[in-house]
């Protein structure tokens, strides 16, 4: 068996959902850890997980699998803006990461005020752990399932005729073809009169 190509169908949606998962999977799990010494809290750990530190990740990644699969059901004109949506959802998700990345101390000292009751930042001194830079490689996933599939959709099909709905076409008054009420109303017909 073959492996597909990067810019069909079938790829640019494995990568997508590959992307999304493991950033489904990263909202849970602990992102920075370090330690905190406040009056309130005394010197104690404290752990951010991505939900605490980058609050969009979870939606970001729900927005990502929703816009890949959109992709492969749409026309062209849609198919272009779910990849496109896909795309700044990828780079959305970069950014998240790699301000975790940059200043870890930072995005925990958010968490810890939370759990003094404060509001702001209190100071610590923090580490990020690998859940960042596997997001990091997540949204280069996304990105990439985006770029193969702007690159490639020009050549997918859509879901073809057994998707449709059979409509039953009838001769309007103008000796158009139509094949639903609105198109009898469009033709300049009452579609609540029976010929």
């Amino acid at each position: 068996m073959r492996a597909p190509r990067p810019t069909s169908k079938l790829a640019v949606v494995l990568l997508a959902l590959a992307g999304a998962g493991v950033l489904l999977a990263s909202g849970g799990r602990t992102w920075v850890r370090g330690t905190v010494d406040d009056a309130v809290l005394g010197a104690s750990r404290v752990s951010g997980s991505g939900r605490d530190v980058a609050s969009g990740v979870v939606a970001l990644a729900l927005v990502s699998a929703a816009a890949a699969l959109a992709a492969t059901t749409s026309g062209p004109v849609v198919r272009r803006v779910t990849l496109s949506v896909l795309g700044l959802a990828g780079v959305a998700e970069g950014v998240l990461a790699v301000r975790i990345l940059a200043d870890p101390a930072r995005a925990l000292g958010g968490v810890a005020a939370r759990a003094a009751g404060r509001t702001g930042s209190l100071g610590t001194h923090a580490t990020a752990t690998s859940w960042p830079w596997l997001c990091l490689l997540a949204s280069l996933l996304l990105l990439a399932s985006a770029a193969g599939g702007l690159a490639g959709s020009g050549h997918w099909r859509g879901l073809g005729a057994r998707y449709e709905t059979p409509a039953a076409t009838t001769a309007g008054a103008r000796g158009q073809r139509v094949a639903s009420d609105w198109d009898r109303l469009d033709a300049g017909e009452d579609p609540t009169v029976t010929t």
